[in-house]
């Protein structure tokens, strides 16, 4: 996958914009579950209580806290405390605010700084659960017990009717600080600093409630305002999601589109050397069923590969936060779904490089008998060939069925480790609670927390799972990428001299294909001058495709080299060498569309009275004219919708429009009747007489009136002269005339 990330890089922005939603995204998520914990702990448990830092608290309260202040403490409170009574002169507006105000004065916080608020939190934690404590134990004596336990504090021993606060006060120091510490074991045993909060808030909720506030109210005020705020969070979330996912679709997308633009034009500028590499089949599913793969991955890589990561780290750090001691169940869940993940994976790896070897095949398999579908039903083969179609389809099916049923195997058991991993929580976390240890919304959140890192990595697993297959792909299409080309442009290119004369200079050149062995032309010398047609002829085998194949450099020479106009081919821009060649090859191809398009080809820009007369020289006219829409005529994929013979002709048209000053006819007359071949040449001979023409043929017929005639045999040239010179010197040459006179004579 590494090889085509440099690919990436004209989305470097929407990525590095979509990794900062993410990061948004994922703080959003990991927001939540706090939240939850506080409007549990809080806003259920405390009604809506924060701090345990009363805002106002009635004088008696003061007095009675005082008992448990340093006189530091005391000085320290009272100077952020104001006093407030009838003579006050915001006195009605606190009376609103608290109604026990009319039967006694009140004492109203006056700071808002943090700093000043955890001062006085740090000196009237101890003292408010002391006095809620007492004030308890006075409705309740038995509670006095579980609320200081050894604390030497006992209800029973006081005399009746006796200020039990009074008495407090009459108390030595010493007694008051056992008492303290008292509490203080308490609730360290309970859970320490966050019990002794919690403790806290709970008596100013008993102090507002004695202050006549609305406490359902306060708490209404908190849920709706945490709630706000995870509601908000939540659309923030969404928002990121959404925005990721066009993201990540736009830049999966927007690979896919390169990928395939490059590899389209990669492949249209691969020599016969680089053909050698990849077949047809491989290459259409590279550039269809591999690329796909690659899009779908990303798409989901852009989404997933940085947002688990942040949830799992991020959740982990949370988790561990909310409850130290419960780390090993999430330790657990993550252990086992990675045990589970390693295994899947080193199973299904090898799977996915079996997978794509077999998409080849299959489509190898659907191409050979839709192009050669005459050919079997010629030969009544059609069982043998769907037989060989099934057994390949067969293949690819069972081996994905085998991963598909791995990855319904893997999922079960996911959601069974995630809901394990919620029952072993709440089993142990349901303890803590019950021992004071833990805050139910801190258990919740836990829980949260935990699911959220299960579920990235489960994530992570399945982006695993996909991205194996995904990678073959890549390599697979990063090798077409990666090819190197062996026929290139010059790094300083020369240009054919003007007027370009259109001679033909073959000087020792040898050749041989990529891989081979032995060279399969060997040594070959010739000269052509401008304005002669000339014909090759030889044997089957015998190099004559080869040879004029490496005059427009479709591969590049061996040894030797191939002059042009007295320039060396290898020293001109391809672009220019072409643009001087008109070419037909062997197999006509025709493009879908209709025949003025693919006779537009050549030359966009071609006239009308152009096109007639190629197709008049073609002898294609007669046919072309006889369909009621003319050059207008439908071409089906292949011109599947013609014969062999019309196909010749339309090629040979679509090369004459171009006009060149070299044509080369690679056996592009063996589908013709002799009389069409005999008119075609004619018509050749008059209208390119300024051009210089190579036409490959096996019949003498073709090349007879050609002013030399090259003969090959086994790559070596063996004869060159007239079609006369020929008859009386060379052997080869006059043995091929013989086979071929009585046909002629026929014909």
């Amino acid at each position: 996958m590494s090889r085509i990330l440099k690919y990436l890089k004209p989305f470097t922005l929407l990525l590095v914009l979509a990794i900062a939603l993410l990061f948004a995204q994922a703080n959003a998520d990991l927001a939540l579950p706090d939240f939850m914990s506080r409007i549990v702990n809080v806003g259920i448990q405390q009604s809506g209580v924060e701090s345990p830092v009363p805002d106002a608290m009635r004088q008696v309260t003061m007095e009675r806290l005082g008992i448990f202040l340093t006189a530091e403490e005391k000085d320290a409170v009272l100077a952020q405390y104001k006093l407030i009574d009838t003579s006050s002169p915001d006195y009605a507006d606190y009376l609103t605010q608290y109604p026990a105000l009319a039967d006694s004065p009140i004492y109203v916080l006056q700071t808002t700084d943090a700093a000043a608020r955890s001062q006085l939190e740090a000196i009237l934690t101890k003292p408010l659960l002391v006095v809620f404590g007492i004030e308890q134990a006075l409705q309740n004596p038995d509670q006095a017990a579980a609320m200081f336990g050894s604390g030497g504090f006992d209800l029973s021993k006081l005399p009746p009717g006796m200020d039990v606060f009074g008495a407090l006060k009459m108390m030595p120091a010493a007694q008051r600080d056992q008492l303290l510490s008292s509490v203080d074991a308490r609730f360290a045993a309970l859970g320490g600093e966050k019990a002794l909060r919690q403790g806290a808030a709970r008596a100013v909720v008993a102090e507002y409630e004695a202050l006549g506030v609305d406490i359902q109210k306060v708490q209404n005020s908190y849920l709706f305002k945490v709630g706000g705020q995870m509601l908000l969070i939540a659309l923030v979330s969404a928002v990121a999601t959404i925005l990721v996912g066009l993201l990540g679709s736009r830049i999966a997308a927007g690979l896919a589109r390169d990928l395939r633009r490059f590899l389209f034009e990669k492949v249209m500028r691969f020599s016969g050397a680089e053909f050698e590499h990849f077949s047809t089949a491989s290459l259409i599913t590279r550039a269809t069923n591999d690329i796909t793969q690659i899009q779908s991955v990303m798409g989901i890589m852009v989404r997933m590969v940085f947002y688990a990561p942040i949830i799992g780290i991020g959740g982990i750090i949370r988790a561990v936060d909310k409850s130290p001691s419960m780390w090993w169940t999430i330790a657990l869940a993550v252990g086992i779904l990675l045990t589970m993940i390693i295994t899947v994976f080193s199973i299904a790896l090898p799977k996915f490089r079996i997978i794509q070897s077999l998409m080849d095949k299959l489509n190898l398999v659907a191409r050979e008998n839709l192009s050669g579908m005459m050919v079997v039903r010629s030969f009544d083969r059609e069982r043998h060939e769907e037989a060989r179609f099934d057994r390949a389809n067969r293949d690819l099916t069972n081996t994905n069925l085998f991963v598909n049923r791995l990855f319904v195997i893997m999922m079960p058991f996911m959601m069974l480790i995630m809901n394990g991993a919620t029952m072993l929580i709440l089993w142990v976390g349901s303890n803590q609670v019950a021992q004071a240890q833990m805050e139910v919304g801190d258990m919740m959140a836990f829980m949260q927390y935990a699911m959220q890192i299960v579920f990235a990595f489960l994530m992570l697993s399945m982006l695993f799972i996909m991205f194996p297959r995904a990678d073959v792909s890549a390599n697979r299409v990063a090798d077409v990428l990666e090819m190197p080309i062996t026929v290139l442009d010059p790094a300083q290119p020369k240009r054919f001299p003007e007027p370009f004369q259109p001679t033909i200079e073959f000087q020792d050149v040898s050749f041989r294909y990529p891989g081979a062995d032995d060279d399969v032309l060997h040594n070959l010398t010739f000269r052509i001058e401008a304005g002669q047609t000339v014909g090759i002829m030889g044997t089957t085998g015998s190099g004559k495709s080869t040879v004029v194949n490496l005059i427009p450099r479709f591969f590049d020479v061996t040894s030797g080299s191939i002059l042009v106009s007295g320039v060396d081919i290898r020293e001109v821009p391809l672009k220019d060498l072409r643009d001087k060649i008109g070419y037909i090859p062997q197999r006509s191809n025709l493009f879908t569309g209709t025949i003025e398009s693919n006779l537009r080809y050549a030359d966009e820009d071609a006239d009308e009275e152009t096109l007639k007369l190629a197709l008049e020289i073609a002898q294609a006219a007669d046919f072309v004219q006889e369909r009621s829409e003319g050059v207008q005529a439908e071409v089906s994929q292949g011109g599947v919708n013609f014969s062999g013979g019309q196909k010749q002709r339309l090629s040979i048209a679509r090369a004459l429009v171009k006009r060149a000053p070299i044509y080369i006819f690679d056996d592009s007359f063996s589908a013709l009747d002799y009389r069409t071949d005999a008119r075609l040449r004619q018509a050749l001979l008059k209208q390119l007489r300024h051009s210089t023409v190579l036409i490959v043929s096996q019949r003498i017929a073709t090349i007879k009136n050609a002013d030399q005639i090259l003969v090959l045999d086994e790559g070596r040239l063996i004869g060159q002269g007239t079609h006369e010179e020929l008859m009386k010197t060379n052997d080869i040459y006059r043995e091929i005339a013989f086979s071929q006179l009585k046909q002629e004579a026929l014909a």
